[in-house]
Formats: C-alpha cells, sequence, structure tokens
C-alpha cells in the first residue's frame, strides 16, 4: 500500500503538533515531543548503549523484524534498539482493539501464528506462552528491553482511512482512534524515513527489517 496523500508538510507536521498539544491523540506516550522551528520533534533523543541499530520496519513478513530485533539484541549486553514502524508495519504499533475492530488481519492478510487465521488481535504483542516460536520476539518483551519505538504519521493516517469503512467510521475518527490506541510507549514521529534519519544521525546503524 502507498499513501500517496501529499498534504504539506509544514501544515501537516504543525496539525499533528497542535493535536498532540491539545491531547488529541489520546495517551501521553504517544504524544509527539515539542518541534523545533524547521526539523520537526526532538526524537529519538540521546540514546544509551554502546550499539545502537535502528531497524526500518517497513512490512509485517510474519513477526521477523521483531526477531531480527531480538538477535541483535541478545549478545550485546550493552545495546539498543530503535524500530520504526512504517508503510506496510504500521499495524505494529497499534493494539488488539484497532486489529478487531477494523479487520486489520483479514484486509491486509495478516495470519495470527497462535489460531492459523486471520489475526483479531495483535499477534506479536503480549502474546500467550508458546506461541512465539522465541518468546523474547515479543514487541513488549522487545519494549522492556528499552527499544525505542515510533510510528510513521503519513502511515497512520494512511492505514487507518484505507480500513475506516471496516468500522464503519469517518477516516478522520478511524485515524484519530489508531492514534488514541497506539501501544503504550511508541511515539507517532512525522513519517517513518524522517524517523530512519533521525536515528542514523544519533548513533544507529541501519538494518532493513522489512
Amino acid at each position: 500500500m502507498r499513501d500517496l496523500d501529499v498534504t504539506p508538510r509544514r501544515g501537516f507536521f504543525g496539525r499533528i503538533a497542535a493535536m498532540s498539544a491539545l491531547g488529541l491523540f489520546g495517551f501521553a506516550p504517544t504524544a509527539v515531543r515539542a518541534q523545533t522551528a524547521s526539523d520537526g520533534p526532538d526524537w529519538p533523543g540521546t540514546l544509551k548503549g554502546r550499539h545502537k541499530q535502528v531497524f526500518d520496519v517497513y512490512d509485517m513478513d510474519e513477526g521477523f523484524p521483531l526477531g531480527f530485533t531480538n538477535n541483535y539484541l541478545t549478545p550485546n549486553e550493552s545495546a539498543t534498539a530503535v524500530l520504526i514502524f512504517r508503510h506496510k508495519g504500521l499495524p505494529y504499533a497499534v493494539g488488539s482493539a484497532m486489529w478487531a475492530k477494523y479487520k486489520i488481519g483479514e484486509t491486509l492478510k495478516i495470519i495470527d501464528p497462535e489460531t492459523k487465521m486471520p489475526a483479531v488481535k495483535h499477534p506479536w504483542y503480549q502474546p500467550k506462552p508458546g506461541v512465539l516460536q522465541n518468546p523474547e520476539m515479543a514487541l513488549d518483551r522487545l519494549m522492556a528491553k528499552g527499544a525505542v519505538v515510533g510510528a510513521c504519521a503519513v502511515a497512520l493516517r494512511g492505514n487507518s482511512r484505507r480500513l475506516a469503512a471496516n468500522a464503519g467510521v469517518s477516516p478522520e475518527e478511524a485515524t484519530k482512534e489508531w492514534t488514541a490506541n497506539l501501544i503504550p510507549g511508541v511515539t507517532v514521529i512525522p513519517s517513518g524515513t524522517w524517523g530512519v534519519n533521525r536515528a542514523q544521525e544519533a548513533g544507529c546503524t541501519y538494518c532493513a527489517a522489512g
């Protein structure tokens, strides 16, 4: 899926910041941090750890992007992972309620490894014991290890608008609801490619994880 929405950058970023400041994006952990005049929010901030890598997650790929992240963290005692969910990988960022209401699994053909059916909940966030081949690849486990997670605002808007009809709501309502139901700790960033750049400027090496 490609989001062809070409809203001017400055106007879009300004609305993101304004909505965040007014509490329209729901939970505080999802809010965009204060912007500078022209360069966007201060993200990902100062990263801890001797080793730093950004995982560019642009597709779901059956959970493998999370496995790649775990494979990086496991042998590195001093490491920080940055995960960016963008393009087709954006659904990783939203909670199970949105998966059920908007039929994410059915529409995007994402199979739940537990049921072997189209996912009606987030398959890789707080899964039941024994469902994943390696429980450490669960998104909640990675975040507990300090992984920094960003969600592309462009993909968030594009995916939610595309699936709005599944829930019988307007595209605008869908975007607002998805934003309010991001997994706690996920930060909305102006775009995924913007986030990749900022993570690299913060000292991360790059890993394609689509």
